[in-house]
Protein backbone atom coordinates (compact mmCIF):
# COMPACT_ATOMS: atom_id res chain seq x y z
CA UNK A 1 0.00 0.00 0.00
CA UNK A 2 1.18 3.82 -1.15
CA UNK A 3 2.34 5.53 1.82
CA UNK A 4 0.53 9.05 1.70
CA UNK A 5 1.64 10.45 4.47
CA UNK A 6 4.95 9.97 6.14
CA UNK A 7 7.95 11.58 8.85
CA UNK A 8 10.66 12.66 6.06
CA UNK A 9 13.31 15.43 6.67
CA UNK A 10 13.88 18.33 4.52
CA UNK A 11 16.53 18.41 2.64
CA UNK A 12 17.28 21.57 1.13
CA UNK A 13 15.41 24.58 0.10
CA UNK A 14 15.77 26.99 -2.44
CA UNK A 15 14.90 30.59 -3.47
CA UNK A 16 11.66 30.78 -6.15
CA UNK A 17 12.75 33.53 -9.05
CA UNK A 18 10.35 36.38 -8.82
CA UNK A 19 9.01 35.30 -5.38
CA UNK A 20 9.59 36.85 -1.77
CA UNK A 21 7.44 35.12 0.25
CA UNK A 22 7.83 30.94 -0.57
CA UNK A 23 10.26 29.00 -1.29
CA UNK A 24 10.97 25.30 -2.81
CA UNK A 25 12.39 22.77 -0.61
CA UNK A 26 12.80 18.79 -1.19
CA UNK A 27 11.25 16.14 0.04
CA UNK A 28 12.27 12.89 -0.32
CA UNK A 29 12.82 13.45 -4.33
CA UNK A 30 9.12 15.79 -3.93
CA UNK A 31 9.96 19.21 -4.60
CA UNK A 32 7.13 21.15 -2.70
CA UNK A 33 6.35 25.06 -2.24
CA UNK A 34 6.24 25.99 2.05
CA UNK A 35 6.31 29.41 3.02
CA UNK A 36 9.36 31.47 3.70
CA UNK A 37 11.21 31.34 7.32
CA UNK A 38 8.10 27.89 8.01
CA UNK A 39 10.86 25.28 8.19
CA UNK A 40 14.79 25.10 7.67
CA UNK A 41 16.96 22.29 6.21
CA UNK A 42 17.03 19.37 8.45
CA UNK A 43 13.59 20.00 9.84
CA UNK A 44 11.50 16.70 10.74
CA UNK A 45 8.49 17.29 9.07
CA UNK A 46 4.69 15.18 7.84
CA UNK A 47 4.98 14.94 4.34
CA UNK A 48 1.57 14.43 2.51
CA UNK A 49 1.52 13.20 -0.89
CA UNK A 50 -0.54 14.38 -3.85
CA UNK A 51 -3.90 12.00 -4.28
CA UNK A 52 -3.93 12.23 -0.83
CA UNK A 53 -7.80 12.91 0.39
CA UNK A 54 -7.54 15.34 3.39
CA UNK A 55 -10.07 14.46 6.61
CA UNK A 56 -11.94 17.24 7.84
CA UNK A 57 -9.32 18.77 10.17
CA UNK A 58 -8.51 22.73 11.13
CA UNK A 59 -4.62 21.98 9.83
CA UNK A 60 -6.41 20.86 6.56
CA UNK A 61 -8.44 23.85 6.02
CA UNK A 62 -7.04 26.13 3.67
CA UNK A 63 -5.66 23.30 1.10
CA UNK A 64 -9.11 21.98 0.93
CA UNK A 65 -10.52 25.01 -0.64
CA UNK A 66 -10.76 23.76 -3.80
CA UNK A 67 -10.42 20.16 -3.53
CA UNK A 68 -10.34 16.99 -0.39
CA UNK A 69 -7.87 15.89 -2.91
CA UNK A 70 -4.32 17.46 -3.34
CA UNK A 71 -2.84 17.94 -6.48
CA UNK A 72 -0.32 18.69 -8.29
CA UNK A 73 0.11 22.61 -8.68
CA UNK A 74 2.40 25.37 -10.08
CA UNK A 75 2.92 28.40 -8.23
CA UNK A 76 5.16 31.34 -9.18
CA UNK A 77 6.82 29.15 -12.28
CA UNK A 78 7.36 26.21 -9.87
CA UNK A 79 5.90 22.92 -10.22
CA UNK A 80 4.86 22.25 -6.48
CA UNK A 81 4.12 18.86 -5.40
CA UNK A 82 3.00 17.46 -1.71
CA UNK A 83 2.60 19.34 1.36
CA UNK A 84 4.97 19.92 4.46
CA UNK A 85 3.18 19.82 7.72
CA UNK A 86 5.12 20.60 11.48
CA UNK A 87 5.30 17.48 13.86
CA UNK A 88 2.53 19.11 15.94
CA UNK A 89 -0.48 17.91 13.30
CA UNK A 90 0.31 14.23 15.40
CA UNK A 91 -0.43 13.21 18.49
CA UNK A 92 2.77 13.19 20.94
CA UNK A 93 5.14 10.62 20.54
CA UNK A 94 8.21 9.66 18.93
CA UNK A 95 8.08 9.05 15.49
CA UNK A 96 11.16 7.99 13.38
CA UNK A 97 11.68 9.28 9.93
CA UNK A 98 9.97 7.18 7.13
CA UNK A 99 7.48 5.73 9.37
CA UNK A 100 3.86 5.90 8.29
CA UNK A 101 1.30 8.22 9.43
CA UNK A 102 -1.26 7.96 6.82
CA UNK A 103 -4.10 5.96 9.17
CA UNK A 104 -2.97 8.29 12.48
CA UNK A 105 -4.20 11.82 10.31
CA UNK A 106 -7.16 9.88 8.59
CA UNK A 107 -5.69 10.46 5.07
CA UNK A 108 -7.19 8.10 2.03
CA UNK A 109 -5.77 7.68 -1.25
CA UNK A 110 -8.45 9.24 -4.32
CA UNK A 111 -9.54 6.75 -6.77
CA UNK A 112 -10.51 7.85 -9.78
CA UNK A 113 -14.28 6.15 -10.64
CA UNK A 114 -14.44 3.12 -12.45
CA UNK A 115 -16.01 3.86 -15.97
CA UNK A 116 -19.53 2.31 -16.23
CA UNK A 117 -18.10 0.03 -19.25
CA UNK A 118 -15.76 -1.49 -17.57
CA UNK A 119 -17.65 -1.83 -14.32
CA UNK A 120 -19.21 -5.37 -14.38
CA UNK A 121 -20.68 -8.02 -11.63
CA UNK A 122 -17.68 -9.15 -9.31
CA UNK A 123 -16.68 -12.75 -9.22
CA UNK A 124 -14.37 -11.99 -6.39
CA UNK A 125 -10.95 -9.98 -5.09
CA UNK A 126 -8.51 -9.85 -7.81
CA UNK A 127 -5.79 -13.30 -7.24
CA UNK A 128 -3.38 -12.71 -4.68
CA UNK A 129 -1.04 -14.62 -6.65
CA UNK A 130 -0.92 -11.83 -9.10
CA UNK A 131 0.46 -8.61 -8.06
CA UNK A 132 -0.92 -5.49 -8.68
CA UNK A 133 0.18 -3.38 -11.48
CA UNK A 134 1.45 -0.09 -8.66
CA UNK A 135 4.70 0.69 -9.62
CA UNK A 136 6.44 2.69 -7.00
CA UNK A 137 7.07 6.26 -8.04
CA UNK A 138 10.40 7.78 -8.40
CA UNK A 139 10.32 9.98 -6.31
CA UNK A 140 10.99 7.67 -3.38
CA UNK A 141 13.59 5.35 -4.93
CA UNK A 142 17.21 7.52 -4.67
CA UNK A 143 18.55 4.81 -3.02
CA UNK A 144 17.45 2.61 -6.05
CA UNK A 145 18.94 5.20 -8.84
CA UNK A 146 22.11 4.96 -6.62
CA UNK A 147 22.38 0.81 -6.80
CA UNK A 148 21.78 1.18 -10.36
CA UNK A 149 23.10 3.77 -11.56
CA UNK A 150 25.33 1.48 -14.46
CA UNK A 151 21.97 -0.12 -15.33
CA UNK A 152 20.73 -0.21 -18.29
CA UNK A 153 16.73 0.43 -18.61
CA UNK A 154 14.08 0.39 -21.10
CA UNK A 155 11.72 2.90 -21.02
CA UNK A 156 8.24 2.84 -22.08
CA UNK A 157 5.45 5.21 -21.93
CA UNK A 158 2.90 5.18 -19.36
CA UNK A 159 -0.29 5.28 -20.43
CA UNK A 160 -3.41 6.83 -18.44
CA UNK A 161 -6.11 4.84 -18.12
CA UNK A 162 -7.78 0.93 -16.45
CA UNK A 163 -5.71 -1.81 -15.63
CA UNK A 164 -6.73 -5.10 -16.63
CA UNK A 165 -5.54 -8.49 -15.91
CA UNK A 166 -6.11 -11.68 -18.13
CA UNK A 167 -4.47 -15.17 -16.16
CA UNK A 168 -4.36 -18.75 -16.82
CA UNK A 169 -3.98 -20.57 -13.51
CA UNK A 170 -4.59 -24.28 -13.40
CA UNK A 171 -6.53 -24.05 -16.17
CA UNK A 172 -8.61 -21.59 -15.22
CA UNK A 173 -9.16 -18.20 -17.57
CA UNK A 174 -9.85 -15.04 -15.53
CA UNK A 175 -10.19 -11.07 -16.42
CA UNK A 176 -9.40 -8.53 -13.83
CA UNK A 177 -9.61 -4.69 -13.07
CA UNK A 178 -7.57 -3.48 -10.94
CA UNK A 179 -9.60 -4.52 -7.64
CA UNK A 180 -11.76 -7.30 -8.92
CA UNK A 181 -11.89 -10.38 -10.69
CA UNK A 182 -15.46 -9.94 -13.01
CA UNK A 183 -17.40 -12.57 -14.49
CA UNK A 184 -17.99 -13.41 -17.77
CA UNK A 185 -19.85 -10.73 -19.68
CA UNK A 186 -20.33 -9.76 -23.30
CA UNK A 187 -21.33 -6.34 -22.72
CA UNK A 188 -17.93 -5.36 -20.59
CA UNK A 189 -15.33 -4.32 -22.78
CA UNK A 190 -12.39 -5.81 -20.74
CA UNK A 191 -14.10 -8.85 -21.95
CA UNK A 192 -14.37 -7.93 -25.30
CA UNK A 193 -11.33 -7.26 -25.84
CA UNK A 194 -10.19 -10.48 -24.85
CA UNK A 195 -12.15 -12.08 -27.63
CA UNK A 196 -10.89 -9.22 -30.00
CA UNK A 197 -7.54 -10.22 -29.29
CA UNK A 198 -8.12 -14.21 -28.82
CA UNK A 199 -6.43 -14.10 -25.12
CA UNK A 200 -7.46 -16.85 -23.41
CA UNK A 201 -6.27 -19.15 -26.51
CA UNK A 202 -2.84 -17.33 -26.14
CA UNK A 203 -2.39 -17.79 -22.52
CA UNK A 204 -3.01 -21.21 -23.05
CA UNK A 205 -0.29 -22.08 -25.75
CA UNK A 206 2.34 -21.05 -22.86
CA UNK A 207 1.52 -24.53 -21.41
CA UNK A 208 1.94 -22.97 -18.22
CA UNK A 209 0.29 -20.25 -15.54
CA UNK A 210 0.72 -17.09 -16.93
CA UNK A 211 -0.75 -13.50 -16.71
CA UNK A 212 -1.14 -10.51 -18.77
CA UNK A 213 -1.45 -7.26 -17.71
CA UNK A 214 -1.53 -3.51 -19.34
CA UNK A 215 -4.21 -0.53 -20.14
CA UNK A 216 -7.60 0.08 -21.65
CA UNK A 217 -7.83 3.42 -23.35
CA UNK A 218 -10.08 4.82 -25.09
CA UNK A 219 -13.49 6.52 -25.14
CA UNK A 220 -15.17 7.38 -21.83
CA UNK A 221 -11.99 6.26 -19.73
CA UNK A 222 -10.23 8.65 -17.98
CA UNK A 223 -10.24 11.54 -20.28
CA UNK A 224 -9.09 9.96 -23.57
CA UNK A 225 -6.47 12.15 -24.25
CA UNK A 226 -5.57 10.10 -26.57
CA UNK A 227 -8.55 10.84 -28.44
CA UNK A 228 -9.59 7.19 -29.36
CA UNK A 229 -12.64 5.89 -31.20
CA UNK A 230 -13.51 2.80 -29.15
CA UNK A 231 -11.59 1.08 -26.37
CA UNK A 232 -8.25 -0.30 -26.82
CA UNK A 233 -5.90 -2.31 -25.22
CA UNK A 234 -1.81 -2.19 -24.24
CA UNK A 235 0.02 -4.29 -22.28
CA UNK A 236 3.29 -3.99 -20.26
CA UNK A 237 3.41 -6.78 -18.45
CA UNK A 238 3.73 -10.65 -18.84
CA UNK A 239 3.71 -12.69 -15.40
CA UNK A 240 4.64 -16.49 -14.72
CA UNK A 241 2.62 -17.20 -12.18
CA UNK A 242 4.86 -19.98 -10.69
CA UNK A 243 7.97 -18.51 -10.79
CA UNK A 244 6.69 -15.04 -9.62
CA UNK A 245 8.86 -13.17 -12.08
CA UNK A 246 8.30 -10.62 -14.76
CA UNK A 247 9.39 -11.54 -18.32
CA UNK A 248 12.05 -8.83 -19.33
CA UNK A 249 11.23 -6.00 -21.46
CA UNK A 250 13.73 -7.50 -24.60
CA UNK A 251 11.10 -10.73 -24.40
CA UNK A 252 8.51 -8.69 -24.74
CA UNK A 253 9.79 -6.60 -27.52
CA UNK A 254 10.96 -9.71 -29.45
CA UNK A 255 7.98 -12.00 -28.56
CA UNK A 256 4.67 -9.35 -29.86
CA UNK A 257 1.81 -12.53 -29.66
CA UNK A 258 0.17 -10.24 -31.83
CA UNK A 259 -1.16 -7.82 -29.27
CA UNK A 260 -0.15 -3.83 -28.78
CA UNK A 261 2.12 -3.42 -26.14
CA UNK A 262 2.61 -0.11 -24.22
CA UNK A 263 5.35 2.60 -26.48
CA UNK A 264 8.80 1.66 -25.89
CA UNK A 265 10.40 5.34 -25.65
CA UNK A 266 14.70 4.41 -25.49
CA UNK A 267 16.82 1.66 -24.39
CA UNK A 268 18.64 4.16 -22.18
CA UNK A 269 21.46 4.39 -19.25
CA UNK A 270 19.92 4.97 -15.97
CA UNK A 271 19.97 8.74 -15.52
CA UNK A 272 20.87 8.88 -11.69
CA UNK A 273 19.03 11.93 -11.20
CA UNK A 274 15.50 12.41 -10.03
CA UNK A 275 15.67 15.61 -11.77
CA UNK A 276 16.79 14.34 -14.59
CA UNK A 277 14.18 11.51 -14.99
CA UNK A 278 11.63 13.95 -14.50
CA UNK A 279 12.96 16.14 -17.81
CA UNK A 280 12.89 12.85 -20.04
CA UNK A 281 9.28 11.97 -18.80
CA UNK A 282 8.28 15.11 -19.90
CA UNK A 283 7.30 15.44 -23.68
CA UNK A 284 4.62 14.37 -26.09
CA UNK A 285 2.55 10.67 -26.10
CA UNK A 286 3.55 8.63 -29.06
CA UNK A 287 -0.16 7.01 -29.73
CA UNK A 288 -0.88 11.16 -30.36
CA UNK A 289 1.37 13.78 -30.90
CA UNK A 290 -0.80 16.52 -30.00
CA UNK A 291 -1.17 15.14 -26.35
CA UNK A 292 1.31 14.96 -23.33
CA UNK A 293 2.24 11.44 -21.96
CA UNK A 294 1.55 10.65 -18.62
CA UNK A 295 5.03 9.70 -18.11
CA UNK A 296 7.25 7.10 -18.60
CA UNK A 297 7.85 3.05 -16.82
CA UNK A 298 11.14 2.11 -16.50
CA UNK A 299 12.93 -1.64 -16.13
CA UNK A 300 16.27 -2.87 -16.35
CA UNK A 301 16.75 -4.40 -19.81
CA UNK A 302 18.02 -8.03 -19.21
CA UNK A 303 18.59 -8.29 -15.48
CA UNK A 304 16.24 -10.42 -13.12
CA UNK A 305 13.46 -8.34 -12.19
CA UNK A 306 13.77 -8.70 -8.38
CA UNK A 307 16.15 -7.30 -6.31
CA UNK A 308 16.41 -8.10 -2.43
CA UNK A 309 16.57 -4.56 -0.90
CA UNK A 310 13.88 -2.75 -2.91
CA UNK A 311 11.63 -6.21 -4.86
CA UNK A 312 10.53 -5.43 -8.39
CA UNK A 313 13.12 -3.61 -9.84
CA UNK A 314 10.84 -1.05 -11.54
CA UNK A 315 9.39 2.13 -11.30
CA UNK A 316 7.25 5.36 -12.81
CA UNK A 317 7.77 8.61 -13.93
CA UNK A 318 4.89 11.06 -14.04
CA UNK A 319 4.94 13.97 -16.48
CA UNK A 320 4.42 17.29 -13.92
CA UNK A 321 2.55 18.70 -17.17
CA UNK A 322 0.36 15.98 -18.07
CA UNK A 323 -0.92 16.06 -13.90
CA UNK A 324 -1.61 20.12 -14.35
CA UNK A 325 -3.63 19.64 -17.06
CA UNK A 326 -5.35 16.38 -16.50
CA UNK A 327 -5.49 15.92 -12.84
CA UNK A 328 -8.71 17.54 -12.12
Amino acid sequence: MRKLATVQIISDIKDIPNANVIKVASVLGWKTVIKENEFKIGDKIVFIEIDSILPDRPEFTFFKKKSDRLKTIRLRGQISQGVCFPMTILPSGNYEVGIDVTDILGITKHESPIPAQLSGIVKGASPSFIPKTDEPRIQLLQPLLDKYKNEMFSVSEKLDGASVTYYINNGVFGVCGRNWELQKNPDNTLWKLAEQYNIENKLRNFNRNIALQGEVIGEGIQKNSYQLKGQDVYFFNLFDIDTQLHAAPSELRINTYELNWAPWLADCCQHETIENWIKFATGLSLLNGNSLREGIVCRPIFKKDYDPDFGRVSFKVINPEYLLKNDT
